[in-house]
């Protein structure tokens, strides 16, 4: 019965920090018990004088001492052979790191050790807190990912940092293959990166604070918009409704009249009508007797009546048979029909005018240029040269990011995208937007160019030829300096030249600026104008000596490169 009782009440007697049964019991002042090491240990680490169960602070530290009544008690436990198990809280379950050091079921781990590397729950972790050359190891939230800081090849925790082959390596890895590498300790590149994570963040937030600005900007432009339509539409609406009360208004006045004019020349017909029955009536009554009159013998008589029968009354006039009164209603069908084609005729030339008005909304915010290489970076583009528009003067390499002007055809495939005559590339990208990008160049003239995809690819015509076309737009660039060309104007831009040219896009606010990089940002040229085609391709064509060169430079900003 006793057994019985003890496992009944047994995990009163659980210690709540390993949780095991008390070993070494101590009671504290709020009347919670702990193992001995247990709550020096949780002391120890918090430096806070409370109960883990109650919270209840206590100051000065409590003096310690060993329960005996709760000791003997354990001591009688043991001797029965019972043990406490801990709840089911404390053990590992799907998603929580368990402890290595537990054999059978696993209690949830309470810290990772990176120096063992192991992770530990409460009870195994206690000799980190006990003995002073685990004191020194480094104590960090249970981690799955251990086995990530120990080195595949050595089995060794990787301590050191390649900066020349940026990884993380072991002390025996920098003797073998990455002898002669420029390495660190993995705390100081930590730290280093730490700097520039935190410029990073810098940047980071401030393009969060701006792209909010804009978020609110387009907001209230939404708003707007939609206002502006309810108002258009509300306009819209009223203008075609007194339209069409204009035109039901003039219909039913028509339709008067119409009406009006055949009553009229109805009434008219059935006088006349009428009057031409009556006329009848008399002829016939006349042309009886005069029958009669013919038939009679008694010449006297004959031709003392035929005096009086002959006389007729006088006719009734009729209308002309040429005159035919339906062909004024006829009249006003070709009317209409005329005020029907002009209507017509009016919504097909302005309809798409005021359809083109709808359409040609902006909205996006407004926008200043980047003054700053840095802030020109965030709106780099990784691009590509089209082996399939490359002249056969021309060499690519580099990833299709660099041209060479060549003596020697090149063998291309025939393709119909290709320049045929003019020593001319185009990109595999077509760019819309804000972009920027950059290009090297060296020789004797070497243009740098923007296009339309649709640009002439035969022959040797201004059509075909960057600048000298409404399509394109180029930097001319030589060892005496530049000069802007679109459609054959020229423009002269003084100043020494550079090696590096930058390009800055914004298609939408029909912006294309060239400027010359180094230490700073140099603008040489900047074209205003409405882009008419949605993609615009970077190109290059050259010109003069053999080795000329242009290239794509591919651009990092914060060590990271911006596609």
């Amino acid at each position: 019965m006793a057994q019985q009782g003890i496992k009944l009440d047994q995990n009163n007697f659980c210690c709540s920090i390993c949780p095991s049964l008390l070993k070494d019991p101590v009671t504290i002042p709020c009347g919670h018990s702990y193992c001995m090491s247990c709550i020096k240990g949780y002391w120890d680490q918090k430096k806070i004088y409370s109960c883990p169960q109650c919270r209840q602070t206590f100051t000065p530290r409590p003096v310690l001492v060993k329960t005996t009544v709760l000791a003997n008690v354990m001591a009688e436990m043991k001797k029965t052979g019972l043990q406490a198990a801990p709840p089911d809280h404390y053990y590992a379950g799907p998603g929580d790191v368990a402890c290595d050091v537990c054999t059978g079921k696993k209690r949830k781990a309470l810290k990772s050790c990176l120096m063992c590397p192991a992770s530990y729950c409460e009870q195994h972790l206690q000799p980190h807190y006990d003995a002073p050359p685990l004191k020194k190891h480094k104590l960090v939230k249970p981690s799955a990912k251990l086995q990530e800081n120990i080195c595949s090849h050595h089995n060794e925790v990787m301590k050191i940092f390649c900066r020349t082959d940026q990884q993380c390596i072991c002390y025996l890895c920098s003797m073998d293959e990455h002898k002669g590498h420029d390495t660190v300790s993995a705390a100081a590149e930590r730290t280093e990166r730490q700097k520039e994570l935190g410029v990073s963040r810098q940047k980071i937030q401030q393009r969060i604070q701006d792209r909010e600005k804009s978020m609110k900007v387009l907001q209230q432009e939404v708003k707007t918009i939609n206002l502006s339509a309810d108002k258009s539409v509300e306009h819209s609406e009223k203008i075609f409704t007194e339209l069409v009360r204009l035109i039901e208004k003039r219909s039913s006045d028509v339709k008067e009249q119409i009406r009006s004019r055949q009553k009229a020349e109805a009434s008219r017909a059935e006088e006349l009508q009428e009057k031409l029955k009556q006329e009848i009536a008399e002829l016939r009554r006349k042309d009886a007797e005069l029958e009669q009159l013919s038939h009679t013998e008694d010449h006297t008589h004959f031709l003392q009546s035929y005096s009086l029968l002959s006389r007729l009354s006088e006719s009734t006039d009729l209308p002309s048979t040429n005159i035919r009164p339906l062909q004024y209603f006829r009249d006003v069908t070709v009317a209409l029909s005329k005020v029907r084609d002009a209507v017509q005729g009016i919504l097909g030339e302005k309809g798409p005018k005021i359809s083109s008005t709808v359409t040609e909304v902006d909205v996006l915010p407004p926008h200043s240029e980047p003054k700053t290489r840095a802030e020109f970076l965030q709106y780099s583009r990784q691009i590509t040269l089209d082996p399939n528009t490359t002249n056969t003067h021309l060499s690519l390499s580099e990833g299709n990011r660099k041209a060479t002007l060549m003596g020697e055809p090149q063998l291309y495939s025939s393709h119909p995208d290709r320049f045929t005559e003019c020593c001319q590339v185009l990109s595999r990208e077509g760019l819309t937007g804000r972009c920027y990008w950059e290009v090297e160049w060296s020789g004797k003239h070497v243009s740098v160019a923007v296009s339309y995809k649709d640009v002439s690819r035969t022959g040797k015509t201004d059509e075909c030829q960057f600048g000298c076309n409404v399509k394109s737009w180029a930097l001319d660039c030589n060892k005496n300096g530049y000069q802007f060309k679109h459609n054959k104007i020229i423009t002269p831009i003084p100043g020494p030249p550079s090696s590096r040219v930058g390009v800055y896009l914004d298609h939408r606010a029909g912006i294309l600026s060239f400027y010359s990089v180094s230490e700073t940002m140099t603008l040489l040229h900047r074209v205003q104008t409405t882009f008419t085609q949605p993609l615009l391709y970077p190109g290059f064509k050259f010109q003069g000596r053999l080795g000329a060169t242009a290239k794509l430079c591919k651009l990092k900003l914060a060590g990271v490169i911006h596609q």
